[in-house]
């Protein structure tokens, strides 16, 4: 009789235990979002403790939004994964499986799952330089020009990166008449420029390279990123050049691995806080263009109008993956040429 009195004691304990421990997620992010989801999450954690009681804690891991995906695909067990581009969120349903059944680890209409294609923000590529401008750098044009050096990301592992170039790549397609030849040539006078400091792997990796260690003339940036530096230190400015790209970033659901962890419920909440007044609120607070029209309104006096083109322009990411991107694309034929 003791025996089991201490067996239900004990088993009382370890439920106890259960109902109170903290559940926890992992929003596998892209590399410019660390001071976004470090604020979101803490304000994630208070709302859902005061809507259920129930403890949640998040861990988010940065980096290249292209290596980030393919660690989903290679088994890091993500609740959630908020990339840069479509692309590498298709990518996980193309090539990432759970391992049992090789089920895909999530379903192909993913961003049919929340509002705006599943992208709770926008944003756009602009150009960082130094205090004064010293180079007098104005648009695109003048990151060929042989006396600039260029710091960019490396497209083949960073989600901007892409968006980098294929802003530059529009300007091109504009200036030249929609002359293809003319335009992979500048954009091989850019990359030359670039190739001066080498190709950091992502986002932020450029912008210490441009604000820590003074490499560069010019920084092709994420338009938060730009103005969080400008915020942090009054000795670099922001150029608008004259075309630039629509960033639409996903943020989906991980199917395979919430179920396997049983998140669920806590991830989908997680996600739908984002399109919320509160999670809005802290996007258009961390330079990142909200949907919301009062909020979009509150903020609106920090982001400048631009003339953008769209991934549709490109015949959609999995097009342009394939175009520019892919081994032996547009990219890998202007950087082969510039090395000869």
């Amino acid at each position: 009789m003791k025996t089991k009195r201490v067996l239900a004691f004990s088993l009382s304990l370890l439920a106890a235990s259960q109902l109170h421990a903290a559940v926890e997620l992992l929003n596998v992010s892209y590399d410019p979002t660390r001071e976004l989801y470090s604020e979101f999450n803490k304000a994630f954690a208070s709302h859902w403790k005061k809507q259920t009681g129930e403890d949640v804690k998040i861990a988010t891991s940065h980096g290249g939004s292209g290596s980030q995906s393919r660690l989903i695909q290679d088994g890091s067990e993500a609740d959630v994964a908020t990339l840069a581009l479509a692309y590498d969120i298709d990518a996980i349903h193309d090539k990432g499986s759970t391992g049992a059944f090789d089920k895909p680890l999530i379903p192909k209409d993913w961003q049919s799952r929340l509002p705006h294609n599943s992208s709770p923000y926008t944003s756009t590529i602009v150009l960082l330089v130094r205090k004064g401008n010293p180079k007098n750098i104005k648009d695109w044009y003048d990151l060929a020009r042989e006396d600039v050096s260029v710091i960019t990301p490396n497209p083949k592992t960073g989600g901007g990166a892409r968006l980098n170039f294929l802003a530059a790549w529009s300007y091109g397609l504009k200036k030249f008449g929609g002359d293809e030849a003319k335009t992979r040539e500048f954009l091989g006078k850019i990359y030359k420029n670039a190739l001066k400091n080498g190709l950091p792997p992502a986002a932020r990796a450029g912008t210490i390279a441009f604000t820590e260690r003074k490499l560069g003339d010019v920084s092709i940036s994420w338009e938060n990123e730009a103005l969080l530096v400008k915020k942090q230190n009054p000795d670099y400015e922001i150029v608008t050049p004259s075309v630039s790209i629509l960033a639409e970033p996903p943020v989906t659901v991980v199917d395979g691995y919430v179920d396997r962890h049983n998140t669920r419920k806590q991830a989908t909440a997680y996600l739908e806080y984002l399109y919320t007044p509160e999670g809005q609120d802290i996007i258009g607070k961390n330079f990142y263009r909200p949907w919301d029209p009062e909020v979009k309104a509150k903020y609106a006096s920090q982001f400048k109008n631009l003339s953008l083109t769209t991934i549709a322009d490109f015949g959609g990411w999995t097009q342009a993956q394939k175009t520019y991107f892919s081994d032996r694309g547009v990219f890998d034929q202007i950087i082969k040429g510039i090395r000869k």
